[in-house]
């Protein structure tokens, strides 16, 4: 009886070795010694099983970090930075998958529809820790900006997915420096700044009028 666990494999094993996906569903079931309603059963198309595939390594990342004992004392931060390296470490071992869906969709990088179901656990695990950071003060909240928070570390996962694809340094280690920069440059600019003060400045003297004009200014 087919299972996804079985399907997903030939899948994965018949790509990586031609390169392309099986012709049709019923060739590629009928190889795989599989009913075609089988197939159904669990995947509407091939590139739903890539799909499926991309969302279980976020999921698998996600379970891994979370039973740490740690977790509960880290930072929005740490907990960002947790996820990134952890997820790179899983994809180590799917590596010729990865480069193979990733290199084949039509560029410039946008969200294709393999990807939607590891977006959407991704925004869900970023609003998370950034709720939690602008709670406890770690970050700041922004009218307008902070709900884009989770946006910009999308933008850094696929800038240093591509990063990854090409890193060809001993045990990735550049890949490791890249997230540890880009992580922390992200968290620094969803930290209070002096901008912030600035602005709350403005409008705090915008809001208060009358005690400006006592003092004279604004007058002319």
């Amino acid at each position: 009886m087919a299972t996804v666990e079985n399907i997903r494999k030939a899948y994965t094993d018949f790509v990586l070795s031609e390169g392309k996906q099986p012709p049709s569903v019923h060739i590629f079931a009928k190889e795989n010694n599989i009913p075609e309603d089988e197939f159904y059963r669990f995947f509407s198309s091939f590139d739903a099983i890539e799909q499926n595939t991309w969302t279980g390594f976020a999921v698998k990342t996600i379970v891994e970090i979370k039973n740490q004992e740690v977790w509960a004392q880290y930072t929005a931060r740490e907990k960002a930075l947790s996820f990134f390296y952890s997820f790179f470490e899983v994809l180590k071992s799917n590596r010729s998958f990865v480069i193979y869906t990733v290199t084949k969709q039509p560029k410039p990088f946008a969200t294709p529809q393999i990807f939607k179901g590891i977006k959407d656990l991704f925004d869900i695990f970023c609003n998370d820790i950034i709720v939690e950071g602008i709670e406890s003060n770690e970050l700041s909240e922004r009218k307008f900006f902070s709900n884009r928070y989770k946006d910009a570390l999308w933008v850094q996962l696929v800038f240093l997915l591509h990063f990854w694809i090409n890193d060809t340094s001993t045990g990735f280690e550049k890949t490791d420096e890249a997230i540890e920069k880009a992580v922390n440059v992200t968290f620094d600019l969803f930290q209070r700044s002096p901008i912030d003060n600035l602005v709350e400045y403005g409008r705090f003297l915008a809001t208060n009028g009358r005690i400006k004009q006592s003092m004279g200014f604004g007058n002319n």
